[in-house]
């Protein structure tokens, strides 16, 4: 016979506490998601693994403190201008040179054997030069004596046809010789003036000969000239008196045409150069004041040149330092201000933080009155100098506001702080 098994305590109300159990997590699950669509996606976070910055009110200094470097004003680069090979090294790098002074000789063969040729051109080119003039001397002499020959002739005939005229009235010459006389005296006064017109055309060919002989031998001057500077130009020279900062010779060491062997810095002469964040490059202009910081007190200065071109975030500025700043060294970096120029004496402020880099000043996270949730909110803001973003609008005085960075939650739109 069957007996009747009887359900214990734990059995008969284990089927009541897991359905209750799942009616609990469904109704939790539930007011999450309420409360996720009412506020957006949230976010929770330990309020100590954040900073915390108040909304405050004051003056705007519109100026960032900035760190520049010292670099010589003006530079001179020295370059070959023939090449060849380093011969002598006459200086060390980092001495003081005068100008005209020696700092390294090279040596180059071909240059040399181009100048020996040269020279063997103009000189050949020179002695048919004077061999031609002295042609042309020569042969304007035989014109000469053929012109004085012929002047002769003619005044030797005309006194024998005048005699000759006499003695055919008397009847004692022949009329045929008198005849044959008048005929050599037309002959030579012919003779004289075909002389004559080959004497000036002879003038007129010589001067023009004469003229390209000269011109040749002077462009052939002009060669060798140019190829003797080359040569000297393999002993080095300092151009100007300064620092010889950079000279990057060794001896044996071959150099080409147009190589950058060394470079020499004028004394006393120096600039600043400033690498500022891109988001500047609308504010900064030239002649912008700049307060720079020494050792002897502080000096003003303006920016003298703007270089636009950004590189990796940064662009760059300089600042021409005034003659005799005090005891400043090349490679020296020295703290500025740089004044923009938009100073403010009632602002709403707020402290810079790594906020920015996220949501590029557009939007914050604002305390809720009671600490315990930061909602996002969009702003604008204005200027920023080395301590705090000017506010323009969407915060209020003495609201509170995540500064540090948003990079793990950039997406919520609220923040729980525990």
């Amino acid at each position: 016979m069957d007996k009747k098994i009887a359900k214990t305590w734990r059995q008969k109300h284990m089927k009541k506490t897991v359905f209750a159990f799942l009616a609990v997590i469904v109704a939790s699950a539930a007011y999450g998601l309420s409360r996720s669509a009412a506020g957006g996606r949230s976010h929770n976070l330990d309020i100590n693994s954040i900073t915390i910055s108040s909304v405050t009110q004051g003056a705007f200094v519109d100026a960032l403190s900035l760190r520049g470097q010292v670099v010589p004003k003006t530079t001179i680069y020295l370059d070959t201008t023939a090449g060849g090979q380093v011969e002598q090294r006459l200086v060390e790098q980092g001495e003081f040179v005068e100008k005209g002074q020696a700092l390294v000789r090279l040596s180059n063969t071909n240059l040399q054997l181009d100048v020996m040729g040269r020279e063997a051109q103009v000189t050949e080119q020179l002695n048919f030069l004077r061999n031609t003039q002295m042609n042309m001397a020569t042969s304007r002499l035989n014109l000469r004596r053929d012109l004085l020959e012929i002047e002769l002739q003619i005044s030797h005939l005309q006194r024998r046809l005048k005699q000759s005229t006499t003695l055919v009235g008397k009847g004692v010459l022949a009329k045929d010789r008198l005849a044959e006389i008048a005929d050599d005296l037309r002959y030579y006064k012919a003779r004289k003036e075909l002389t004559l017109e080959r004497q000036e055309q002879e003038t007129s060919i010589r001067k023009v000969q004469v003229k390209q002989l000269e011109d040749s031998a002077e462009m052939l001057e002009k060669n060798l000239q140019f190829a003797r500077n080359n040569l000297e130009n393999l002993l080095i020279k300092a151009p100007v008196a300064g620092y010889l900062s950079e000279l990057n010779v060794e001896i044996g060491e071959s150099k080409e045409r147009g190589a950058r062997l060394g470079q020499i810095d004028i004394p006393n002469e120096y600039k600043l150069v400033l690498r500022l964040d891109e988001f500047y490059l609308n504010q900064v202009q030239p002649d912008l004041a700049v307060m720079i910081e020494l050792e002897t007190g502080n000096i003003s200065a303006r920016v003298s040149k703007i270089d636009s071109r950004v590189n990796q975030s940064q662009f760059q500025i300089e600042v021409d330092l005034p003659t005799g700043a005090g005891n400043i060294k090349r490679g020296q970096s020295i703290d500025v201000e740089l004044m923009l120029g938009g100073n403010k004496d009632q602002a709403l402020l707020l402290t810079r933080g790594a906020f920015f880099s996220s949501s590029g000043g557009n939007w914050v996270y604002v305390l809720a009155e009671d600490g315990s949730t930061a909602i996002r909110r969009n702003i604008s803001l204005g200027k920023k100098n080395q301590d705090y973003f000017e506010v323009l609008s969407g915060l209020s005085l003495g609201e509170q506001v995540v500064t540090s960075s948003y990079g793990n939650f950039d997406n919520a739109q609220q923040l729980q702080l525990n």
